[in-house]
């Protein structure tokens, strides 16, 4: 069970606006009147992203593009890490940055292969979907009218 006051809507609003706009952790903590460890517990429940580097805390968060970045924008910034990483006499801090930069330019290029393929099957779904129902709505019609051809037609002799 949580302990202290509860958040209310207001103050988590208010918590989740100072996080985007890169607050530092003991000025939140201050301006909601709560402890820091609080909003940092709380913070995590929301999945507000708090990095702490010796002694003073910052909070990161990500901002979602509105469009995905095409395979051929990957591809360039995959690019512009291997170009770069060619320099001579990068730190070890740099070449790290550009591997991470290439990894996920690499792993960005296979999660959207996949992404696109799924979209391609939920699309082929929903059109047999469709299909489907009308086959249904057709053989719901047929068998409601009687088939003549099956019908015994009186002889006369």
């Amino acid at each position: 069970m949580p302990k202290g006051k509860p958040w209310t809507a207001e103050e988590e609003a208010k918590l989740r606006a100072l996080v985007q706009a890169n607050e530092n952790i003991e000025k939140i903590a201050a301006q909601l009147g709560r402890r820091k460890e609080a909003v940092l517990m709380k913070c995590k429940r929301f999945g507000l992203k708090v990095v702490v580097t010796n002694g003073y805390s910052t909070t990161t968060s990500i901002t979602l593009p509105v469009e995905l970045p095409s395979p051929e924008e990957a591809l360039k910034m995959l690019a512009g890490a291997l170009k770069a990483a060619m320099q001579p006499g990068l730190d070890k801090v740099e070449v790290q940055r550009l591997q991470v930069v290439a990894t996920l330019a690499r792993t960005y290029d296979h999660l959207l292969a996949n992404y696109v393929r799924y979209r391609d099957i939920e699309a082929k779904l929903v059109e047999l979907e469709k299909k489907y129902a009308q086959l249904a709505e057709k053989a719901k019609g047929n068998a409601s009218k009687p088939n003549t051809a099956q019908m015994v037609q009186p002889t006369t002799k």
